[in-house]
């Protein structure tokens, strides 16, 4: 039996995909964490075989959180299952020590094949996302501007690029909002951008966001 501890901030998301397990034989869900802290906490105790984690969650999260799993519990595989289809986020993930990366719209037979395959110690990647993946890494060549951002810069800079507010972006990352201010005024500053709507042009160009 596969053990997974599920870290989704949406209790409906991890409702449903305990519901979808429930129909298989060999993988179950033995833990939940709605939050990156709730997350680590668990870690220290919990006895499993597979996280499945979602890169947006409030407090730490995405790569940063994706970091702090492998060093502390590196036995312990991480495959992302997110919102985010960019081959960018993917990257980061990766890089960061993730296992495998699937986004929400993945059939459940993909997910079970991902989990069974991390499981036995492999890796595995959405085809369509890696193909995506291969052509940006081969037009990026590392000079993309966004590529010197923090993993949080990163983070920050994306809930931007989609409308959501300072006030909201902090609520969301269990920060104040002044650090929200100080992490935009950095990566605006990197970014060489003057306005909300530069930013929002310049993540859809880089196809960061649909």
């Amino acid at each position: 039996m596969i053990r997974i501890l599920l870290a989704d901030d949406h209790a409906i998301v991890r409702e449903g995909i305990k519901r979808m397990f429930q129909l298989t034989a060999d993988v179950t869900v033995v833990h939940e964490a709605s939050n990156g802290g709730e997350l680590l906490e668990l870690l220290r105790t919990a006895e499993v075989d597979l996280i499945l984690l979602d890169m947006s969650m409030p407090g730490v999260s995405g790569a940063n959180l994706i970091t702090r799993i492998v060093a502390n519990f590196p036995a312990i595989p991480v495959l992302v299952l997110s919102m985010h289809n960019e081959p960018q986020i993917a990257r980061r993930a990766l890089n960061a020590g993730a296992a495998g990366y699937l986004t929400k719209d993945s059939e459940p037979e993909q997910l079970l094949t991902a989990i069974r395959r991390i499981a036995q110690g492999k890796r595995y990647i959405d085809p369509e996302l890696a193909e995506q993946m291969v052509f940006a890494s081969s037009h990026d060549k590392g000079s993309l501007q966004h590529e010197q951002l923090s993993e949080r810069e990163f983070e920050i800079m994306l809930l931007l690029a989609k409308g959501i507010s300072l006030n909201e972006i902090a609520e969301q990352l269990a920060i104040s909002s002044k650090t929200v201010s100080t992490h935009k005024m950095r990566l605006m500053k990197k970014l060489s951008l003057n306005s909300n709507a530069d930013l929002v042009r310049y993540a859809i160009a880089h196809q960061l966001i649909a």
